[in-house]
Order: C-alpha cells, then structure tokens, then sequence
C-alpha cells in the first residue's frame, strides 16, 4: 500500500546528497583543497578566458623554449575560472561538493531501480561513497565521476531493461571529451557492452542471438558516433590519444602517489569493498554474465594498479554487487532474512514517498547563506601550503630561476603567477621524464643534483621544510636560508645579484621561524 506523499521528509537520495555536501562544506578540514592542484587549474581557466584560446604549450613554467601542453581538461579549468572569479575558493569547494553530492544521489538512484533489497542499497551505496572518499578533491576528475554514473546507467538501462537513451551518450561525450581525460571511460564501458553482446551473440542459444545482435549494433552505431563528437575538441583527434600516452608513462604512474598502487596498510574503506566483492562472487551461485565479469575484472585491476581508479570501481561494482547479494537472499528463507525484508520494504514504501527534494534545496541554500555572510571561508591550509612564503616572494621579488617542489609549484601557480613561474608542479605528464627526473634528483639529493641545479642556471629554492632538500642547504656553502617557517625554507644560491638579499636576511635561522613584514 502506497503512504501519502510527503514533502517534508527526505528521501535516502537526498540524504546521501545532504551528507556529502554538509560533510565537506561543515567538516572544517579543508578535504577538497587538501592538494594545490585546484590553483593551477583556476590560472589556468583565467587565461583561456582572458586570451579566448586553449594553450598548447606551457605558460606555467620558465622551461624554454616551452614544453608542449594537451590543456585536455580546458572546459573545466574554465568552469573553475568562472566559479572562482564570482566566489573565490569557498566557491570552489562548495561547487565541488555539490558535484560530489550529486554524483552519489544519482548513484542511490540507479542502484534503487535495481529493485534490490532497499536497506540493502542504501549500505552498498554508503560503502562506494566512503571507498571513493579516498580522492575527492576540487579538480576536474569530479566532473567524470557524475559522467560516469550517467553513462553507466543509460547503458545498463538499455542492456536489461530495455530502455534505449543510448542516442543521449554521444552529446555528453562532447561534454565530457572537454572536461577530463576520464572520458574515456565511456568507450571502455561502450567495448565491454559491445563485447559481452558479441559473446552472447557468438555463444548462446539461437533465440537470444538476434536480440545480442541487435545490441552489438546498436551500440557500435552509438560509440562510432560518440568517436565523432569526441573529435569536437581544441586538439582534434590527438586528444584521444592523451590517455593512453598518460597510462604507459612509467615514470609517472612509478613516482605521481596518486597512481600508484592504494596502501592497504592505513585505514581503506576500499578494502573491506574489494574484500565483499571477492567474497560474494566466490559464494554466489549465480554467474557473472560476461559484460558483468569483464567490468568486474578490468575495474578491479585499475583500481589495485591506481589509487585514483578507487572512486570508478566502486561505482562499478554498486549494481553487479547488488543483484548478486539479492539474488543469494533470494533463496534464503528464514525467520531473520524474512524480518530483513519486510522492515526494508516499508522503508522503501516510506521513501517512496518523499517528494520534492525539499531538505538538499535547505541544504544548498543554507551553504550559500552562510559563505555569502563569510560564516564559511575556505583557502588553502596555511600548515600544509607555503602561504606566508608567497606573500614573502610577492614582496621581495626574488630573480632568476627557482627549483621548487612540486606541490609548493601548484600554490605558487595560484598565488604568484605569472610574476613567478615554477621549475615544476603537479603537471607530472607534461614534464615528462627527462624533466621529471631532474626534478627528483634534485628534491631527493640524488648524485649529480649540483650539476642540475648548475645546469638549468637555479638561483634560489623554494622547498619543503622537512625536505632532504633543505635540510641539505642549510649546512651547505654557497647557500643562505633567508627566510623559514614551519613549511616552507628560501635560500638563495651565493651570487653577486643575490648578494644584498643574503646580507639583509643573514640572521635568518629554520629555528626562529621567521616571517617578514
């Protein structure tokens, strides 16, 4: 029996919106600006707007002549640009966590038109929120992740239920394919569906060919033609090719953390994810279909080889993990499963009936209130980002080229550009490996560092300080701290044009944390 409609009482969706954004925005920790990449991509926006045009060779840097730059995630930085010049980074962080937000609500959603288990949903959905937790930051990987959970949804709506939207996939290509190299995603779930309906074609019995067939086709019309839209781009077709370029550089996905493989030796909601899903697959008594099986094993495999794949694969995984576990309660009938599935069911009857989306409207509207008011204000953490060291540089107007580490080069990039530009930053493919392991040589004292930083003319260095990098200059001759606090160590390399700077700030120790009006 239907209970009336209420317009007061949330839904689980909008609870899972309401908790994300409230989670984010009201935490007090700063989660979404935890790296300095944001920065970059904001300057970044701001000169594409400014020049009506995508770069295609670095402007952060002093490298000459410039490297070549794939801008892949131009419409993005732009959207960025546009947030930040109208609110600033709070504007930023609240634009990010409504993404996020809306990202799960609409994950809930598509995983409760499985007609699962209710209760069942909402904690399967909880444990790919939290899993994916591990990147959420205000960059344009967020943009991909709603993508996803569209895209996933039209084509498992067509492939099960009939329902063809499959014609809405090439437009959101030709949104996606200019927000974040993410997009290619969508053609690796467009050739698994293709794939498993070939191999249903080629393998199953004569009444269900026709219907695989059918599939095939249609979804090779569709990607051929998400394929063109794709091409829709600043740079053509060779977008395309950035991903995988990405993917085989060894370098970076040996040195950049993020690609790295996910550290099971901290606490990992991923884990106990991953574990579940291994552990119900082995139990189950109902097969993997071959579009679910080859989306379980690719996605597993991303996500043990990449930290940053986590969020994919738990979105992935939701649905193949629920019709799973439901088809196992399926064939249990006891007394407990059979409480389980009535108390779920009058919840799911309950949320049925909440209408109008009324508490994630208080909730956007009470955020913005509040930041309006300046009653939230957020900005890069000073005990983590080289704030007052910038505001040093900014005054002082230091010459010459700078080594940098990477994180400070994001911050710097914000904060400072274009007066100051960066040795290196969070661009880690651009650079490359040949400049990426200057980079490390140096950062790492690694042999040879003295003659990079002699070779690529550095003057001063702006470092971490804790890093090995400074700990080394500071007993180093030839070299004078002239500024430091708890982050962040400047020294100057002894020449004649940095002389009077050397001489002004000679009392400067890492002891006294010294910042300078």
């Amino acid at each position: 029996m239907k209970s009336k409609t209420r317009f007061w009482l949330p839904s689980f969706a909008d609870i899972f919106f309401c908790c994300a954004l409230l989670r984010l925005i009201l935490s007090g920790d700063n989660w979404l600006l935890n790296d300095g990449d944001a920065g970059y991509h904001i300057r970044a926006g701001e000169y594409i707007l400014h020049n009506f045009s995508v770069p295609k060779y670095d402007i952060f840097s002093y490298i000459s002549p410039p490297l070549p730059w794939v801008a892949h995630e131009w419409l993005s930085e732009v959207i960025m640009a546009l947030v930040h010049e109208f609110s600033g980074l709070t504007g930023i962080v609240i634009f990010f966590s409504l993404l996020i937000g809306l990202t799960y609500f609409l994950l809930f959603k598509f995983s409760q038109s499985l007609n699962c288990n209710f209760v069942l949903t909402a904690l399967i959905v909880l444990l790919a929120t939290v899993s994916s937790s591990i990147h959420w930051f205000a960059r344009p990987h967020i943009f991909s992740l709603v993508l996803i959970v569209v895209w996933y949804a039209i084509l498992d709506n067509y492939q099960y239920k009939a329902k063809d939207r499959l014609y809405l996939l090439p437009f959101l290509m030709l949104l996606w394919v200019n927000l974040h190299g993410g997009f290619i995603t969508g053609f690796i779930l467009l050739g698994v569906y293709f794939g498993g309906n070939l191999i249903a074609f080629l393998f199953s019995a004569e009444d269900r060919r026709r219907l695989a067939m059918g599939k095939c086709n249609r979804i090779a019309i569709v990607a051929l033609v998400s394929l063109l839209f794709s091409l829709l781009n600043p740079r053509g077709y060779s977008i395309l090719l950035f991903p995988f370029r990405m993917v085989s550089n060894q370098f970076v996905m040996e040195n950049v953390l993020e690609f790295r493989s996910p550290n099971f030796h901290v606490v990992l909601p991923f884990l106990y994810l991953f574990v579940l899903t291994v552990g119900v697959l082995a139990v189950s008594r109902t097969s993997l279909n071959a579009i679910e099986l080859m989306l379980v094993l690719l996605f597993a495999y991303m996500s043990l080889y990449s930290a940053r794949s986590i969020p994919v694969f738990a979105i992935i995984v939701t649905p193949i993990l629920l019709r799973q576990i439901q088809s196992m309660l399926h064939n249990v009938n006891n007394r407990s499963v059979n409480v389980f599935r009535v108390r779920s069911k009058n919840l799911e009857i309950t949320d049925a009936s909440a209408r109008g989306h009324l508490w994630p409207i208080i909730s956007i509207v009470t955020v913005c209130v509040l930041a309006v008011n300046d009653r939230i204000v957020f900005k890069f953490d000073e005990s983590r980002m080289p704030v007052a060291a910038v505001e040093f540089l900014k005054k002082e107007r230091l010459s010459g080229n700078m080594f940098n580490d990477d994180e400070f080069g994001d911050y710097l990039i914000y904060a400072a550009w274009p007066e100051y530009k960066v040795f290196f930053d969070g661009r880690s493919d651009m650079y490359g490996e040949t400049w990426g392991k200057q980079y490390l040589k140096v950062a790492n004292i690694q042999p040879g560092w003295e003659r990079t930083i002699d070779k690529n003319n550095i003057a001063w260095v702006f470092s971490s300080a804790r890093s090995p990098l400074s700990t080394i200059l500071l007993e180093k001759e030839g070299w004078k701290l002239i500024y430091a606090d708890n982050v962040a160590h400047i020294y100057l390399k002894s020449t004649p044009q940095n002389q009077s700077l050397m001489n002004r700030y000679s009392y400067v120790t890492p002891k006294n944390g010294a910042r300078f009006e």
